[in-house]
């Protein structure tokens, strides 16, 4: 569904809160068909992006580790990286 959300499973080193949020965010905006936040959804849009962030954090920590790294980087280390 969400093909633009970046694998965060197998990262070194391992995937941060943040880009666990970020991820969760694009993700609560594909499902809900928003382009951005506006106020009136900004609680629910919270609520949901917490909850999301928190059954990832805990998967990714369940999981196996992975035999291969993910074929490309979350949008916040490519940021940093060309900073």
């Amino acid at each position: 569904m969400c093909r633009n959300i970046t694998t965060l499973r197998g990262l070194e080193p391992a995937a941060t809160p943040e880009e666990i949020r970020a991820a969760a965010l694009q993700y609560v905006r594909k499902v809900a068909g928003l382009t951005s936040v506006a106020p009136l959804n900004a609680d629910a849009v919270e609520r949901a992006v917490s909850g999301i962030a928190a059954a990832t954090t805990l998967l990714l920590a369940e999981l196996p580790a992975r035999r291969q790294p993910p074929k490309s980087e979350p949008p916040l280390r490519r940021i940093a990286r060309k900073q």
